[in-house]
C-alpha cells in the first residue's frame, strides 16, 4: 500500500505543482476537474447515507461558483453562496414530494463543502500566491506524512477509535508539528520578519488538517464505505486525497488575505 502511495504521489505532484505555477485558467480547470470527479464520489456517499443526491444538482452548483471566483475572484463568492442556499430551497419546494428536503440539503452541503476546491485558485491569485500555494499543499501534505509515520512509530493513545481507529493522539500531534516545520523554514526564505505569524498559520493548518480527515472519515463511516472511489492508487478517490485540503484551502486563503499580505 505505502509504495502505491508513492507512485501516487510521485506522479499527482508535478502535476499540482506544475498547475500551480500557471496558475490562471490551468489551475481554475485542475481544480474544476478535482471537484468534478469528488462530485461523483460524495453522490455515492450521500446515498450511503440513505439519501437521494442529484448529481447534476451537486456539478451545476459546483460550476456556478468556479465561474463567479474566475470571473470576480472572491468579491461575490458570498453572494453566490446565498444564491444557491435560495436556489435549492425554493427546487425543495416546488419539488416536493419527488424530492425530499433531506435529499436538497444534502446536495447544497456537497456544493459548499467540495467548493472549498476553488481556494486553491483564489490563493494563487493573491500576492505572492505562488508561494502561499506551496506552503499550503507543502504543510498539508506533510502534516498527513508525519501522522502517518509517528502514528505508526510511536502511537499509543486512540484519537477517535470509533470514527478512525488507526488514528493517535502521538501522530496528530506529530502532524501539527510536521506542518509549523514546514511554515517556519518557509518563514525563514520567504517571509522575513512576519515568520512568527506563519508558524502559527502552519499549526493550524496541521489541525485543519486532521479536522478535515476526520470530517471525511465520519460521511465514510456512516455510508458504509472504506474508500470514496479507487481511481488513485494506494489512496482511494479524489475525496480522500483532497479531504484534507477542502479545510486547509480556505483557511490560508482568508489568513493570508486578512492579516499577512
Amino acid at each position: 500500500m505505502l509504495h502505491l502511495r508513492v507512485l501516487s504521489a510521485v506522479i499527482g505532484i508535478p502535476v499540482i505543482v506544475l498547475a500551480a505555477w500557471f496558475g490562471d485558467w490551468v489551475l481554475w480547470l485542475l481544480a474544476l476537474s478535482v471537484f468534478t470527479m469528488a462530485g461523483f464520489e460524495i453522490s455515492d456517499i450521500l446515498k450511503g447515507l440513505k439519501l437521494n443526491p442529484s448529481k447534476w444538482m451537486i456539478q451545476i452548483g459546483g460550476l456556478f461558483i468556479f465561474t463567479s471566483a474566475y470571473l470576480y475572484k472572491d468579491e461575490y463568492l458570498g453572494l453566490m453562496y446565498v444564491f444557491l442556499v435560495i436556489v435549492s430551497l425554493i427546487m425543495m419546494a416546488f419539488l416536493y414530494p419527488r424530492v425530499y428536503p433531506v435529499d436538497v440539503f444534502g446536495n447544497l452541503v456537497a456544493v459548499l463543502y467540495l467548493g472549498n476546491l476553488i481556494f486553491f485558485y483564489l490563493t494563487r491569485e493573491l500576492e505572492n500566491g505562488f508561494m502561499w500555494l506551496l506552503l499550503l499543499l507543502a504543510a498539508t501534505w506533510i502534516s498527513d506524512t508525519f501522522a502517518y509515520f509517528v502514528g505508526r512509530s510511536l502511537g499509543r493513545h486512540k484519537l477517535a477509535p470509533v470514527l478512525s481507529p488507526k488514528k493517535t493522539v502521538e501522530g496528530a500531534i506529530g502532524g501539527v508539528l510536521g506542518s509549523a516545520l514546514t511554515a517556519y523554514i518557509f518563514g525563514i526564505y520567504q517571509q522575513g520578519g512576519s515568520v512568527g505569524i506563519v508558524v502559527v498559520l502552519g499549526v493550524l493548518i496541521g489541525i485543519a488538517a486532521l479536522l478535515g480527515d476526520l470530517v471525511e472519515s465520519a460521511l465514510k463511516r456512516q455510508a458504509g464505505i472504506k474508500d470514496s472511489g479507487q481511481i488513485i492508487p494506494g489512496h482511494g478517490g479524489f475525496m480522500d486525497r483532497f479531504d484534507s485540503l477542502l479545510f486547509t484551502a480556505p483557511l490560508v486563503y482568508y489568513v493570508v488575505s486578512l492579516f499577512i499580505i
